[in-house]
């Protein structure tokens, strides 16, 4: 059988970079080049600050840098020289989730490929396993049609988007129950026919895949004239849309129906924990929201870089036509107190750890009273009555904390917009 000596990855990203590292470190006798159009991120691949923050992925990259595992811009010769190119061969979709990448590359539940069902493509397929056997089971390793592999990359995806839109929707039930959705979801979650993961309500799903994947399948459903199939999967993805403009608005409403002028300290901007990525993350749309009415807002996040943020706030869709108010109602801070100073709101965006350890005390006495937390990761469940006897008043996803609002008589009397409708974006002057 055909041995692959020499390994092509076109795109040196999320997926490329770490899935071909970790195939350069458990395939030592093969030569893995990484090539790029980028230049910049070519070159911060070949140094010691890498282009994407993965846990372990540092380790991974400088065990074999410079030995089988290669960065570089030079695609022509790349492709010439490999074996296999990954991208452009065959159907080999990625199941990775940011933030733990490393490890779901070296202990995948499976992997799929899929190739044409003729002597060259099954020849590629089995040069393809030969490569993923070096450390994963046989049994794990599962060849499809084309169809069949891509297919099932879309669905996977799609599936687990929509476990967390329902969950989201019973979330807006308990919250006008008084049911809580952490006992919701735990309750059926232990039934073994539905599983406990991917149960957990939130502020809705971000990242680079999950919504791509959906509206791809969406598409498809319409192109093969499948309207009510795509209509079904549309569903997911309104309803994730739906829970961000219903947290913007319970923020507004709990600050006495205006944010207008107020700062607020908005704690994580990445898509989830433990990565730097922000696309399609739900606080770029939260942040969205509350500048639409005018709040000015103070972002930290551990990982996420001030230019990337500032990028991510100036589109076109989110900016509109004034990506100048970006510098007018943004500023971003290297420390979460110094981003409290005097809010008078905390919105948690993201679950990132170090967030349950603050020193909530400390900001309790620096934030204009009332103070409030808004916890759209429910992060801090554990610290409810603690934080209460502080003085915080407490709004989370999918319950009720704060049975009673402290009276505040606002300057300006208007009429109060419904929890459940979309904040309107302020007429201009």
């Amino acid at each position: 059988m055909f041995k692959i000596k020499r390994i092509c990855c076109i795109g040196a990203g999320y997926v490329g970079g770490p899935t071909c590292s970790v195939i350069a470190q458990m395939c030592p006798e093969i030569t893995v080049t990484v090539v790029d159009v980028n230049e910049t991120r070519i070159k911060a691949w070949n140094s010691d600050t890498l282009p994407i923050y993965e846990p372990g992925l540092k380790e991974v990259v400088e065990s074999c840098r410079g030995k089988n595992l290669f960065f570089s811009t030079d695609i022509p010769s790349a492709i010439k020289d490999a074996d296999l190119v990954f991208i452009s061969v065959l159907s080999n979709p990625e199941f990775l989730a940011e933030g733990t990448a490393v490890r779901d590359l070296k202990e995948p539940d499976r992997v799929l490929i899929g190739g044409d069902e003729t002597p060259e493509g099954q020849r590629a397929i089995k040069a393809l396993c030969a490569v993923y056997e070096h450390w994963v089971p046989k049994s794990r390793i599962i060849t499809t049609n084309t169809w069949s592999s891509e297919l099932s990359k879309l669905a996977a995806n799609a599936f687990l988007a929509q476990r967390i839109s329902s969950i989201n929707s019973i979330s807006a039930l308990c919250e006008a129950t008084g049911a809580d959705v952490e006992e919701v979801a735990k309750a059926i979650g232990m039934d073994q026919r539905i599983g406990s993961k991917f149960l957990k309500a939130s502020v809705g799903f971000g990242g680079s895949c999950f919504q791509k994947d959906v509206l791809n399948l969406v598409y498809l459903c319409e192109a093969l004239n499948l309207p009510e199939v795509a209509s079904y999967w549309q569903q997911v993805i309104d309803m994730n849309e739906y829970q961000r403009r219903r947290f913007a608005c319970r923020i507004i409403d709990c600050l006495f129906n205006t944010v207008t002028g107020k700062k607020i300290a908005l704690l994580g901007f990445s898509f989830k924990k433990d990565t730097g990525d922000t696309r399609e993350s739900s606080s770029i749309y939260i942040s969205k929201y509350l500048m639409d009415e005018g709040a000015k807002l103070f972002i930290y996040d551990p990982k996420v870089l001030k230019q990337q943020i500032i990028y991510d706030l100036s589109q076109p869709s989110i900016s509109e036509d004034n990506p100048e108010r970006v510098s007018e109602l943004v500023t971003i801070t290297s420390d979460p107190y110094e981003a409290c100073q005097s809010a008078h709101a905390l919105v948690i965006c993201t679950e990132w750890d170090m967030f349950r350890e603050l020193d909530y005390e400390k900001i309790y006495k620096k934030m204009l009273k009332p103070a409030f937390i808004f916890d759209g990761r429910r992060v801090l469940d554990h610290l409810h009555a603690e934080l209460q006897n502080i003085g915080f008043q407490i709004e989370t996803i999918g319950k009720k904390v704060t049975s009673a609002r402290i009276p505040y008589t606002p300057a300006i009397v208007g009429s109060r917009t419904a929890s459940t409708e979309p904040p309107t974006k302020k007429a201009k002057a």
